[in-house]
């Protein structure tokens, strides 16, 4: 597959449709490969007539890790940031969005739409702000703006995503299937014999779970985009489930109600992932918008 670089980042991604068809950038949420965007939901996004472009985060994947750094401490970023100090953290949000500009350059694309979900969104949110001459629309799903006066995540949701990470492949399959149970979609229930199948197809393409800790030091890090998104002037969907226990709809509200002129779809019976019965509804509406920017 080919590469990108961005610096001494080394990036994996890939593309689905044809090149001359409109460019859409995905980005990937905290510690999920780029094989998330399941190739169904690509191949239905380049059959509306876009160029898909998928990439493994940094720190994810077969992308460069940076286990040569120390895993950050939540305590003391949350303690550097009180007392107004720059977190020390082995890179930032706005570091990972720019990862996303050099898959661009790579593939020769000087502006494409973007959509990222989770902490891919954030993702989105932060090349909107610093990378707006780049971007035709932006797509946000189940994410939010940082904005600390937002509800929190659901105690169950937040022993998942914190849990510590899997010993082995068995274990990868089964910790897949019980966190899908803690955060996903309630009206949508997904198959466990699926779900344990794409485990174990993740384990054994790449397992490097110290990677989530640094990607969600950079989250932390990042802090409140709330401010910056009221500036940004962009044709912008929010997607988000209703039934998100990890990012709560008010999250997706909190972006719609920022970014002016922005759209909002709300889907119930969505928890925090991306159904399949849900694929071709969101890609209809991700095609909406970015005909919007055409």
């Amino acid at each position: 597959m080919p590469r990108a670089r961005n610096g001494a980042v080394e990036l994996e991604y890939d593309t689905f449709g044809k090149k001359g068809d409109t460019p859409l950038l995905l980005v990937m949420g905290l510690g999920a490969q780029m094989i998330a965007w399941r190739e169904g939901f690509c191949e239905a996004l380049a059959a509306r007539g876009h160029y898909v472009i998928r990439y493994d985060n940094r720190d994810v994947g077969l992308s460069t890790k940076f286990d040569d750094h120390q895993v950050p401490s939540m305590l003391e970023l949350v303690a550097q940031m009180a007392a107004g100090q720059k977190p020390t953290v082995p890179y930032t949000l706005e570091d990972m969005a720019g990862d996303g500009m050099a898959v661009l350059d790579a593939e020769g694309v000087s502006t494409a739409h973007i959509c990222g979900a989770s902490m891919g969104g954030m993702i989105v949110q932060a090349m909107a702000i610093h990378h707006r001459n780049r971007i035709r629309t932006m797509t946000s799903i189940m994410s939010s703006t940082g904005n600390p006066t937002l509800p929190r995540a659901k105690p169950e949701a937040m022993a998942a995503l914190t849990a510590p990470p899997a010993n082995n492949r068995d274990e990868a399959m089964d910790r897949a299937v019980s966190t899908g149970k803690a955060i996903g979609s309630p009206g949508f229930p997904a198959d466990p014999a699926e779900v344990r199948a794409f485990a174990a197809q993740s384990y054994d393409r790449m397992f490097s779970p110290m990677g989530v800790a640094r990607q969600m030091a950079a989250v932390t890090a990042n802090g409140n985009r709330r401010p910056a998104l009221e500036n940004v002037s962009l044709p912008t969907l929010v997607i988000h489930g209703r039934d998100d226990p990890l990012v709560p709809v008010e999250g997706g509200i909190d972006t719609y109600e920022a970014i002016r002129g922005s759209d909002l779809l709300v889907i119930g019976g969505m928890g925090h992932d991306l159904p399949k019965a849900l694929w071709g509804r969101i890609a209809d509406a991700i095609t909406h918008m970015t005909s919007r920017g055409e």
